[in-house]
């Protein structure tokens, strides 16, 4: 990657600038040779957006060009074949190369170059993309840029929002990095386990790969005996031998589901001690008055939930629609807990929320945005009480199509507390003492309004993936108890695609009252991705038409074509996988999978900073009151989109750890049993297996199926033996001994005891085409597989 300084170059390339990693001068890059007004070459464009990653909008590159006309309709031709080739990639609302760090990225602190100078790496990073790459930080002077306002300024451990830009010093970092804002200061703590020691004291093992072993004191056990999971801080560093510590805290038992979770917020660095100065302001809230508020206390909205939850931020009602205008038509109304009205902008309720982005849910605890006393009391729309909310009244036609909306500032009374199973058997026929008498003057006419946007919802047609989401339940001792897979019942779907139409509502509003806000974003599959799920599918027989213009419908029906088959599950997957990840951002490009083109996050303010935010925009713009958004905000919005899309991903991988170590955990007093499973991944160096009945997943190497040479092949996703023809397909079912499980590391390891199955002929024939040039893989008898992660 070349690196011209991207503050310093000018687009048409006259003045190539002079600054160094860290502040330190560095020589000068030769500028690009740019003649404004001409379609630049391929080469030229790569080598520009690498270099300034802040223009790199389809816009801002024809302006950087001085573009006009069919020069920008060419442009844009060459972007969506650089795309196609897998040489851009699509980062919210810019472009960037494969591997490239954002223009605005959230890093972790962790070290100091032979320099001083600090070093940060990405908070998150996709696992199949390698070790994260190392970023300069780039200190400014106490008075900030161009002498105003206060510089932030970071040390070790800090968690920073920062902006990026290409280094010019090709022996260090391949970027360096201006601080926005210090979002987290983390003390210097570390987790591990606690191992005692002959003669007393002990050492900590640690949770993390790149971890440190440390030498722990008899004066500094803090009371741990072996195997506890303790968090320790750092007594003294030496210049030689390990780092001694002094444990601060012991969490317990390695095994339990709490200390296991603790592991992943530790790991991540997710917030979970509130500061007694948020406490104090969520314990000193009143209940909101009736400013500005519409009184609808007679309404009878109701909460549906699962029958375990805790808070309860969103009440449904429905009834037709009395309009003679709208022959068959329903309205349905959703109410939203009023959040905003508690958390005002700046406030240290609302410093910590942001600084947290949403609530963490692990299998037995929730690391919550927002204190109990707003979240599971004031803001939880409680069966018989008064609870402030937003709402939303919404018309659809007898086709279900949304007529119409409006907002209101509310004052309601939830008419009563019901769960998913709860409502469904009232439905299905089996009412009890509480549903029974609200069967026919609510229950039935929410389902019939459901019925209705349903037509809507399969008209539309977004994407029906058919992936069953697994629940862990515990024992008492918070260890694992079993597996299940709970029912997807109609009640679910009801208040799904309710409040999906809520959240559409919401972004037309804003919208239309010019008012900026954070949309939910979901871009289309990349034509990279697009083409390796092609190639795929051919091995299946089955088409997908190319093109970039791609709808979710299409994807619909090639899962149709697999319902039934013995590839359903497989095709599932790799559709799933050739899916771009949903995201935060204020400029709009729609939403992929659910076929919308305006939609925005509205319905969970309690357990998301995205739907806090556009509430306040609502209350702004429609003039309902205190809690607004304010002008620093709608400013920040783009790097408030950055740091919530972050955290967002910073939770999934904290509950995906938590889920694999209990399992792990659970598992590890059955090495030696073999298990029934189903190949979930295949690689260059073995395979992944699924166990369906535990939700989980271990590795096979490659250097313990057999004796045969084993080739990976891509196309049809199989390992299959040379000289046999025998292999192993994504998708297939087999049977596998445990032969390793660490719980720490959430990893399982398995031996193959089933033989492997004759490969089709198209795979045969690609053995014998000998292309050992396209990524194959053999496994010669004895061998060590190849290293990597995966």
């Amino acid at each position: 990657m070349s690196r011209i300084p991207r503050d310093r170059t000018n687009p048409a390339g006259k003045r190539p600038g002079k600054i160094g990693r860290a502040g330190k001068d560095a020589p000068a890059v030769e500028p690009l040779n740019i003649v404004h007004g001409a379609l630049p070459s391929r080469e030229v464009i790569l080598r520009f957006i690498a270099d300034h990653p802040q223009k790199a909008s389809k816009r801002e590159l024809a302006k950087a060009f001085g573009l006009k006309g069919d020069n920008r309709v060419e442009l844009k031709h060459m972007l969506q074949e650089l795309e196609q080739e897998g040489m851009l990639q699509k980062n919210r609302k810019s472009l960037i190369r494969p591997g490239a760090l954002p223009p605005v990225t959230v890093l972790d602190i962790t070290t100091r170059d032979k320099d001083g100078d600090l070093i940060g790496r990405p908070a998150e990073w996709p696992e199949d993309q390698g070790v994260a790459p190392a970023v300069a930080i780039r200190q400014q002077s106490p008075a900030g840029r161009q002498g105003k306002g206060k510089a932030p300024v970071a040390g070790l451990g800090d968690r920073i929002l920062a902006k990026i830009f290409p280094a010019v010093d090709r022996g260090g970092p391949a970027y360096t990095a201006r601080i926005i804002k210090v979002i987290d200061r983390r003390r210097g703590a570390s987790m591990g386990v606690f191992r005692t020691a002959p003669g007393g004291g002990g050492r900590l093992l640690p949770i993390e790969r790149r971890g440190e072993e440390m030498v722990i004191d008899p004066d500094f056990t803090g009371g741990a005996t072996d195997g506890d999971l303790v968090e320790v801080e750092i007594a003294r560093l030496g210049r030689f031998g390990l780092p001694r510590a002094k444990v601060l805290s012991v969490v317990g038992s390695v095994g339990s589901e709490k200390a296991i979770s603790m592991i992943a917020i530790h790991a991540h660095g997710i917030p979970h001690v509130f500061p007694p100065a948020v406490i104090a302001e969520a314990d000193a809230a009143k209940p909101a008055s009736m400013s500005h508020r519409e009184d609808w206390r007679d309404v009878p909205l109701i909460t549906i939930d699962p029958a375990d939850a805790k808070d309860h931020d969103d009440a449904v009602y429905a009834e037709l629609d009395p309009s003679p205008d709208n022959p068959g038509g329903v309205i349905v109304t959703v109410a939203i807990a009023d959040v905003s009205w508690y958390v005002r902008p700046n406030s240290p309720l609302d410093r910590e929320a942001l600084k947290r982005g949403n609530s963490v849910y692990f299998p037995d605890r929730v690391v919550p945005m927002l204190p109990e006393r707003i979240s599971n009391d004031l803001c939880s729309l409680k069966e018989g009480v008064d609870r402030p909310a937003l709402a939303v009244r919404m018309s659809f036609s007898g086709e279900g199509r949304k007529i119409g909306h409006t907002f209101h500032r509310i004052m309601m009374k939830s008419a009563a507390k019901l769960s998913y199973q709860q409502a469904q058997a009232a439905i299905d026929g089996k009412p009890d003492d509480q549903t029974g008498p609200m069967l026919e003057p609510i229950l039935k006419p929410l389902w019939h309004a459901y019925e209705v946007m349903k037509r809507g919802r399969d008209r539309r047609q977004p994407l029906e993936l058919d992936m069953p989401e697994r629940k862990i339940l515990l024992k008492p001792d918070g260890t694992v108890d079993r597996v299940v897979v709970p029912p997807r019942l109609d009640a679910h779907k009801l208040i799904e695609e309710m409040m999906i139409q809520a959240n559409v509502c919401a972004a037309e509003t804003l919208e239309k009252k010019r008012q900026p806000l954070i949309y939910r974003i979901h871009d289309g599959p990349t034509l990279a991705k697009q083409e390796i799920l092609r190639e795929f599918l051919a091995t299946l027989g089955i088409s997908l038409a190319k093109g970039g213009n791609m709808r979710a419908n299409n994807f619909n029906g090639i899962l149709a074509k697999a319902d039934g088959t013995p590839h359903q599950t497989m095709v599932n997957e790799m559709v799933l996988r050739s899916q771009s990840q949903a995201i935060y951002g204020p400029e709009n490009i729609g939403h992929f999978g659910l076929n919308l083109m305006k939609y925005a996050h509205f319905t969970s303010p309690i357990r998301r900073y995205a739907d806090l935010i556009v509430h306040r925009a609502l209350v702004g713009s429609l003039g309902f009151g205190e809690g607004g958004i304010t002008p620093d905000e709608e400013a920040a919005l783009d790097d408030i989109a950055a740091e919530i899309s972050t955290f967002e991903r910073r939770a999934m991988a904290a509950e995906r750890e938590t889920v694999d170590r209990l399992i792990a955990h659970h598992l590890s007093g059955r090495v030696g049993e073999e298990f029934a499973g189903r190949v979930s991944g295949v690689t260059k160096s073995g395979l992944f297996v699924a166990l369906p009945d535990y939700g989980a997943d271990g590795f096979v190497p490659i250097s313990t199926l057999g004796t045969d040479y084993f080739i990976y092949d891509e196309a049809h996703q199989a390992l299959s033996g040379e000289r046999t023809g025998l292999g192993y397909r994504l998708g297939d079912s087999v049977t596998v001994k445990l032969a390793e499980a660490i719980p720490l590391a959430g990893a399982l390891r398995f031996e193959m005891i089933s033989e492997g199955r004759e490969m089709p002929a198209a795979v045969r024939s690609f053995h014998k085409a000998g292309r050992r040039d396209r990524g194959q893989v053999r496994k010669k008898p004895g061998t060590r597989p190849q290293r990597g992660r995966h």
